[in-house]
């Protein structure tokens, strides 16, 4: 049957010979059955992990010139500040505001492909205003990186994989990237405005996502194969692992890429604020696959009899083989799609094809609705919206 809550697995388990078995048991089920979860001990101080909540929620409250100092539309990196409702997801504004960083990189040089302009320096907020807040964002995602990196290890031992299968799928100096993210109370919003979605339905775009709920909001829903939303609230000492669709992909599908979304706070309830961090896969890559063990794979059928074999999904798959040579044109073309304002000013040719692209998914849409409202498999279907998870 289709899940109806979120797995919590302690990561302690898996640093203990006697109990990593117990662990690798619950990973692959949460793999094969969901494609979200918690994970708790996870290694991190606490002490980080308040000052990365505390300065995160601090950066929000500079002047908003000096937030639009460092606005994501001042480089084609797609790092830096986004003012509220500037992104869109499922043809729908995100209400939300968020600034994108990244691992340190230096600017490509004009020979490279176009999409290492996503590998760049970030885009630091003052720090006469901030003085504690790149210091703690560097410490936090340079362990988050060593922590992603381990995490996709178990996963390959879940899978009854050696624990090195993914690593040729990474750069030696691998980007990773983290957003800091406020979702305001719909009180806050334009009375014309009040829509609940803080980010719509999507998929992570590349192996595995670790969320910090960085207040007590709820709102994080994932959705289960019946189509339902199920609730993900903030459990404190944990972070919320969602599975991207470049896992997906690589897998054959054996591990799910879940689609989720965020709710916007209820008005009065004041902002929501979250963190979450994305273990990025290099651009470079093609899309192959690795040799799942036919047992896996037959597990993974069962589960998906078990299921009616059919997967009620509001997103679609994004890596379709064909479309793309290399994963960072996959990667750069997603960005736009979610930040035109950017693609308007560096990526004229590529917004124009998005848009293109746009038109003829509303077309489809309203004619699957005319045709009877038809469900594609997205295992099969191949198409869809992208995004990084940002909720």
């Amino acid at each position: 049957m289709s899940f109806d809550s979120i797995p919590v697995l302690d990561l302690s388990l898996a640093r203990d010979a006697k109990t990593k078995p117990i662990f690798l048991q619950s990973l692959r089920s949460a793999l094969l059955e969901v494609g979200f979860l918690y994970i708790k001990n996870t290694g991190i101080s606490d002490e980080l992990v308040e000052e990365v909540i505390t300065q995160g929620k601090a950066f929000f409250s500079i002047p908003n010139a000096k937030k639009l100092e460092v606005q994501m539309k001042n480089a084609p990196s797609f790092l830096g500040y986004n003012v509220l409702g500037n992104e869109v997801t499922a043809f729908k504004t995100d209400w939300r505001e968020q600034i994108d960083l990244s691992t340190p990189h230096p600017l490509p040089k004009s020979t490279d492909p176009i999409y290492y302009n996503l590998l760049a320096p970030n885009q630091w907020p003052d720090p006469n205003l901030l003085p504690s807040f790149r210091p703690t964002f560097e410490s936090y995602i340079a362990q988050m990186s060593t922590l992603s990196t381990s995490f996709t290890s178990l996963i390959a031992e879940a899978l009854a994989l050696p624990s090195t299968a993914f690593g040729r799928f990474f750069d030696k100096d691998q980007q990773h990237k983290l957003k800091i993210v406020k979702y305001p109370d719909l009180s806050t919003l334009p009375a014309d405005q009040q829509c609940q979605q803080g980010v719509g339905p999507h998929k992570d775009s590349m192996l595995t996502s670790y969320l910090l709920q960085a207040s007590h909001h709820r709102g994080l829903q994932a959705q289960n194969l019946k189509g339902e939303w199920i609730d993900c609230p903030p459990r404190p000492g944990t972070l919320v692992v969602a599975i991207g669709q470049g896992l997906e992909a690589l897998t054959h599908g054996v591990c799910a890429s879940t689609t989720h979304r965020v709710l916007s706070p209820a008005a009065g309830q004041g902002a929501r604020f979250s963190i979450p961090f994305f273990q990025g896969v290099s651009y470079d890559a093609t899309f192959e696959s690795v040799d799942v063990p036919q047992e896996i794979l037959d597990i993974k059928d069962e589960v998906l009899r078990k299921q009616g074999e059919r997967r009620v999904d509001d997103v679609e798959f994004t890596f379709r083989k064909g479309k793309w040579e290399h994963l960072g044109e996959a990667t750069l073309t997603n960005r736009v799609r979610s930040h035109p304002d950017v693609g308007e000013r560096w990526y004229p040719e590529i917004l124009r094809r998005v848009r293109e692209e746009q038109a003829r998914e509303r077309d489809e849409k309203a004619k699957a609705a005319v045709d009877g409202g038809k469900v594609t498999d997205s295992m099969s279907g191949l198409t869809g919206t992208r995004k990084e998870i940002a909720v």
